[in-house]
């Protein structure tokens, strides 16, 4: 073998290069195998049009895989939810079970489950394949569905290709993104917010809680059926018409899939689907997952291979998806799940702890979604930072496109709960917001879902607090409103310009939306008060919420016009900690903060190339909730110093109010 690409770019990886080649060629071997050298890992990966209910030229089919059952029966509406011996499964090979059944006695709309009988017990089961599953409103008892309308839902866009440089995401949530206390469903999500995400300039959608689950407070992270879009907010045919419509928009859609682990549920779910606990999950100890009350995968078996690689192209090929953000990579990654893990250095990554099942799965999805399609968009969200995660299968990798920088969100929450706004060190941001492989490309974001939860805050939460409630409004805030409006904008804006691969924002973040998210439960009288979006806040003119709204815009608006923004280089021109003040280009984009809360600097100098330069971006500015203290229309001209002849640069000098960013262009 070839010395591998990711080891020769890191030095740090050679004592680890038999273990890295292994998991390569582990890879190689698993594709051979699952098919037989004859087909592409994407032809391999259909077993969603095998398996299930389908319709057929003569009448419909059904097949489910369940080596452990005795006997098998089909019940539903069409037959008074009775074990009849013509709703019977017949045993075929490797553990399938099959049954055919004229047009007439399946319908449209009917509910139907599988009466499954194993030796010492039954019970009824979801079927594991089913398209569409929903809970009964009073029963609350999930059925599967036939879901085979006359006029299926045809989409108007083809061969869609994501725009990626850069890659500005949108996470959402469809159930909550409705201001009324309720469920919103797919299809008030593209008549209202879709084109709310259009206007302010973000250009991927990431949503949450699409596969079904039975639990709606899980955040869709307890899957049960993976194979169904979430009946809570409506049908398939509305889901592939809000993908359409994004695509539309310019828009690419990916969704969070969830392959780490599987709700324990035995009825509506997977857990011992056949009167076995080992079907799809790990023997043992292994099987349950010890801090999400949930089963682990068996990423070793290659039905259970065949399953999840299946499910990926489902939802790329049924509903056109343009990639995933895979859920929970970590837990995956490790057979301790990352649970009490350090990783303070390459050792942790190598040291006996690794599933090598799953990373080999993970390789392997990676290769088989860009084979079906390869604009598609991957992402791993990993805490671990294990090195070859989002490098190329080629280079040595595990084929990720990016990984989620989550380190970052953890700094700031640690920076605004630990730091006195005076020990805030410009320098130490800006090594922490680019301190990543160059080789990966990642996510960067100052707070996602997961800083909005309950037992958390946003970012604007922990800034304001409880001013929130009586001073957001424009003319009367509080010194503490202020600051927040301020540093809210500035955080966001140093986060977004020094990405090198995409920028995540969560629904609502942008205009600071108050308080968190806290689904219907017991603690809170099933309320749906905390589970929604209150958009009027930011429709009123009176209030602040607007003005963090039209900033976000302004921000990603500018983003899109430097080409390939991302891919720029990023130079650090200024960087003085007693005065607070930082400063870097990117393109032709001189970017500049002032985090000194009381100091405000006039003719601030900043050595960049020569030129004349404009404000584009002031974080100031009065329409962004600013004091309006900087004059934007002047346009500045580099001062030339005999010191820095040689090196082609002046100084750009500026007026600097405290707490205040300035984005300045440079004319060509």
């Amino acid at each position: 073998m070839q010395p591998l690409t990711i080891i020769e770019q890191d030095p740090w990886l050679q004592p680890f290069e038999k273990a890295i080649e292994g998991r390569h060629q582990h890879a190689i071997d698993k594709e051979k195998e699952l098919t037989e050298g004859k087909i592409t890992l994407a032809d391999f990966a259909t077993g969603y049009l095998y398996f299930g209910l389908h319709r057929t030229a003569t009448g419909w089919v059904f097949r489910e895989w369940a080596p452990h059952a005795t006997a098998i029966y089909l019940i539903g509406d069409f037959n008074g939810w009775q074990q009849l011996s013509e709703f019977q499964l017949h045993r075929t090979e490797h553990g399938n079970w099959e049954i055919e059944l004229p047009h007439e006695m399946i319908q449209h709309g009917q509910l139907y489950k599988l009466s499954m009988h194993w030796d010492g017990g039954s019970g009824e089961r979801v079927p594991a394949w089913a398209r569409r599953v929903i809970q009964d409103e009073h029963t609350k008892i999930f059925s599967a569905q036939v879901w085979e309308p006359e006029q299926p839902y045809r989409f108007q866009i083809k061969n869609f290709q994501p725009t990626t440089d850069p890659l500005l995401i949108y996470e959402c949530h469809i159930g909550m993104s409705g201001e009324s206390e309720s469920i919103a469903s797919y299809n008030d999500f593209r008549e209202k917010i879709l084109p709310r995400v259009a206007g302010l300039g973000y250009n991927c959608l990431q949503i949450m809680a699409i596969q079904e689950h039975p639990y709606y407070g899980s955040f869709g992270y307890h899957v049960s059926s993976f194979f169904a879009a979430s009946s809570r907010f409506g049908t398939p045919d509305e889901l592939k018409q809000l993908v359409d419509a994004a695509h539309q928009l310019g828009m690419s859609v990916i969704m969070d899939i969830v392959h780490s682990h599987a709700v324990k549920n035995e009825v509506e779910g997977l857990g011992r689907f056949d009167g076995t606990p080992d079907l799809y999950f790990y023997p043992g100890d292994k099987r349950e997952h010890p801090a999400w009350d949930s089963l682990c995968f068996d990423y070793g078996k290659n039905e259970v291979v065949h399953f999840l690689l299946s499910n990926c192209k489902f939802w790329l090929d049924e509903y056109r998806f343009d990639g995933f953000r895979f859920d929970g990579v970590t837990s995956m990654l490790y057979y301790s799940h990352g649970l009490g893990e350090s990783f303070t250095n390459y050792n942790d990554y190598y040291n006996g702890n690794q599933d090598d099942n799953a990373i080999c799965y993970l390789t392997l999805v990676n290769r088989m979604i860009h084979e079906v399609n390869p604009h598609a968009i991957t992402i791993a969200e990993e805490m671990s930072g294990l090195p070859e995660l989002a490098s190329s299968f080629e280079d040595g990798g595990i084929g990720f496109d990016y990984r989620m920088a989550m380190g970052i969100p953890d700094y700031w929450i640690k920076l605004i709960k630990e730091k006195r706004d005076e020990e805030w060190n410009p320098g130490q941001i800006f090594h922490e917001l680019t301190n990543r492989r160059m080789s990966e490309k990642t996510v960067s974001y100052a707070e996602s879902h997961d800083q909005a939860l309950v037992g958390d805050k946003t970012i604007i939460f922990r800034l304001i607090d409880s001013d929130m409630y009586w001073h957001m409004q424009i003319g009367d805030t509080t010194l503490n409103v202020n600051r927040g409006i301020a540093l809210h904008k500035m955080i966001r804006l140093i986060t977004a310009t020094t990405i090198n691969g995409a920028y995540l924002n969560f629904m609502g973040n942008e205009f600071g939306h108050p308080e968190w998210i806290d689904f219907p439960r017991t603690g809170n009288g099933w309320s749906y008060k905390y589970a929604r979006r209150q958009w009027s806040l930011l429709e009123n003119e009176r209030l602040l919420y607007h003005c963090l709204n039209d900033f976000d815009k302004a921000m990603i608006h500018l983003m899109n016009k430097c080409p390939q923004f991302n891919l720029t280089p990023i130079t650090l021109l200024w960087d003085k900690s007693d005065d607070q003040v930082l400063a870097y280009q990117r393109s032709d984009l001189v970017i500049i903060f002032n985090f000194n809360p009381t100091r405000s600097f006039t003719d601030y100098g900043i050595l960049t190339m020569q030129g004349t330069y404009h404000i584009v971006l002031n974080s100031d500015s009065k329409r962004f909730g600013g004091f309006g203290l900087v004059d934007e229309t002047i346009s500045h001209f580099t001062q030339p110093d005999p010191l820095y002849r040689t090196q082609h640069k002046e100084w750009l000098k500026v007026y600097l109010p405290s707490r205040t960013a300035l984005v300045l262009k440079r004319e060509k």
